[in-house]
């Protein structure tokens, strides 16, 4: 595995670079410094809205790209280079689903806040870890910003409990299982590998050249346009199948030892 001719790390957020306490461990903020030095290109790639994907890494915001909302939002140095928002065409059906199931907790995702529904107050706390920023509505018809992603959150198994309930919308939205407990649905153009694609071209790096780390199915399309694409030791097994190496888990700096590979790579 020759890695000396990387250009571009890309990596998800959840499960993936952060621990299971959402936190970025301190030797990856000091291995961003030494990708800097050698002009590696860091994107953060993520389901989590802008303004919390930069307040995990506050330390490093200003040097690194974002990519928000599964790719639907794309900023670097406060500079929007793509947006992707929701057709609200069907949305109303989908709301009359979420209401109809009270085990099912949406969070409509704009750029400035997530708005959640008055039946979701006793899973704020949980809610919230993931966008800090939000407001508490009824309906969707209170909401007057572009809609970027609806994320769907349930206590035990997104998978098993939400899909079976939103996957005939998959004509018309992209369906993502997120994580264990969350399902996203999106435009079908916002996905992180539509939005990786743009930024190889942009800075006229090859496939050949990207390294990106996923654990999850909204990581798949990512994934597929990277040589080194590395499944986490957590990832769902969807992700094992695509991704070319593995690595340790999250909890494990399974991100941090492959970059400390890079960087051997490098010197």
């Amino acid at each position: 595995m020759d890695l000396s001719q990387v250009k571009l790390v890309v990596s998800d957020m959840d499960g993936t670079l952060l621990n299971s306490n959402h936190q970025v461990s301190n030797l990856f903020l000091k291995q961003f410094e030494a990708l800097k030095k050698h002009n590696i290109l860091f994107v953060a790639a993520s389901g989590r809205p802008y303004y919390s994907i930069v307040e995990k890494l506050k330390p490093i915001k200003n040097n690194i790209i974002v990519v928000a909302e599964n790719g639907g939002l794309v900023i670097q140095n406060n500079k929007q280079i793509l947006s992707t928002p929701i057709d609200r065409d069907n949305l109303v059906e989908i709301e009359k689903i979420i209401d109809a199931n009270n085990h099912i907790h949406p969070v409509f995702c704009t750029k400035s806040k997530g708005y959640f529904k008055s039946n979701s107050f006793g899973y704020i706390s949980v809610l919230s870890e993931y966008y800090p920023k939000f407001k508490v509505i009824d309906s969707i018809e209170d909401i007057d910003e572009e809609i970027m992603k609806i994320a769907l959150y349930h206590s035990e198994d997104s998978e098993r409990y939400i899909y079976p309930l939103v996957k005939s919308f998959e004509n018309k939205y992209a369906i993502k299982i997120s994580g264990k407990n969350w399902l996203d649905i999106s435009d079908h153009l916002a996905n992180k590998g539509h939005a990786i694609k743009l930024l190889q071209e942009t800075f006229n790096i090859s496939e050949k050249e990207t390294m990106a780390f996923g654990d999850y199915n909204n990581d798949l399309e990512m994934l597929r346009l990277a040589k080194f694409s590395f499944a986490m030791k957590n990832a769902h097994d969807n992700v094992k199948q695509i991704a070319n190496y593995e690595t340790k888990s999250n909890n494990d700096l399974g991100v941090e030892h492959i970059i400390a590979k890079l960087l051997d790579a490098k010197n």
